[in-house]
């Protein structure tokens, strides 16, 4: 029995006119600058924000860690939330990459606030790190797919421009965010310095990120890919299905959105959830009974068809995407709704 793949919107598969528009890229050597297709992907998505440029990279985990070393120095530190993906999931790459700290906020679901960056800045005394740069997450994974307004943005970006700090937006998700708060990407591109775009989560491009910024950084940030290891040949292939996502995927996450919130209210009625967090995008994540464990619990709904990744001892996710039928998701429901042996 096949299984529904609801592990992470990065399981998306490019679709048949994905595909084709891949097959029909033009390529060339992007260490080169040489790559039409690349030279295309990154102007297109400059332009989008209103920003200078765009470096294509193969993951978001790079261009985030591209920008730290960008935006910062050995002895410096990042102050970002607690539930920062730089700081969860990176391997602790701003500090084997670049050499400086990291300073955690206890912000809610993910999200923090002008006031507590403004807390959060050390003094400039000898024996401190100097705090030189602000991570936001949009949208934020162990926040339940949680997310920022302009309305939360532009204070901190105050309070960076008051203190001298850079502010770098690890936008992986970002388009999920935007098109509930239909902001624009010009608005958005205004308050931050930098901004990693993924492509290949519920955009569902193959491979790769976008990097965004400054003419300075970006030339910069070329350079740091290079020494990572990130600069890439014939990779217009990939740099086509990500400008085809760009161009026709980002009004689809709504759907995704929708679907997330349905599955999250479902879940609220069942006996074996203890707490949901609240869903405002296409992650849910949910807290099982104190006696539940989540390895137990995805053992069932594998058995049932479902595919999802435990959160913690007690703790599911599951994550919606465009690769879910309309068919696969009614059975997500009746799954969800099904009767259980814990």
């Amino acid at each position: 029995m096949s299984k529904i793949n609801l592990i992470s919107d990065t399981v998306t598969k490019p679709s048949e006119q994905m595909l084709e528009y891949m097959f029909n890229a033009a390529v060339g050597d992007d260490v080169f600058g040489q790559d039409p297709s690349i030279n295309a992907l990154e102007a297109y998505a400059a332009d989008m924000f209103g920003m200078d440029g765009a470096i294509f990279c193969p993951s978001g985990t790079m261009t985030n860690q591209i920008a730290i070393n960008v935006h910062t120095r050995p002895l410096d530190e990042v102050i970002c939330d607690v539930n920062s993906h730089i700081y969860q999931y990176e391997v602790g790459g701003y500090s084997f990459n670049s050499g400086v700290a990291i300073n955690l906020i206890e912000g809610v679901n993910g999200i923090i606030t002008a006031e507590q960056v403004r807390d959060s800045i050390k003094l400039d005394y000898d024996w401190l790190p100097a705090s030189k740069l602000v991570v936001l997450e949009n949208t934020c994974n162990k926040g339940g797919g949680s997310f920022y307004t302009l309305a939360d943005i532009e204070p901190i970006r105050k309070v960076c421009d008051e203190n001298d700090l850079k502010l770098h937006l690890d936008g992986a998700r970002l388009f999920n965010a935007l098109v509930e708060t239909k902001e624009s990407t010009e608005a958005v591109g205004s308050v931050f310095d930098t901004i990693s775009i993924c492509l290949s989560k519920g955009l569902g491009a193959p491979v790769g990120s976008l990097l965004i910024g400054s003419n300075k950084d970006i030339k910069r940030a070329r350079k740091v890919r290079k020494a990572l290891g990130g600069g890439m040949r014939q990779a217009g292939y990939l740099a086509a299905a990500g400008l085809f996502a760009l161009k026709n995927n980002i009004p689809l996450l709504k759907k995704d959105n929708l679907r997330s919130r349905e599955i999250g209210d479902i879940l609220k009625g069942q006996d074996y959830v203890r707490k949901v967090k609240p869903v405002q995008t296409n992650i849910v994540i949910f807290d099982l009974k104190e006696n539940i464990l989540a390895t137990t619990f995805l053992e069932q709904i594998y058995h049932k068809g479902i595919l999802a990744s435990a959160f913690g001892p007690n703790t599911v996710r599951l994550v919606t995407h465009q690769d879910i039928s309309e068919h696969e998701f009614e059975k997500v429901k009746s799954i969800l709704t099904s009767r259980f042996s814990f």
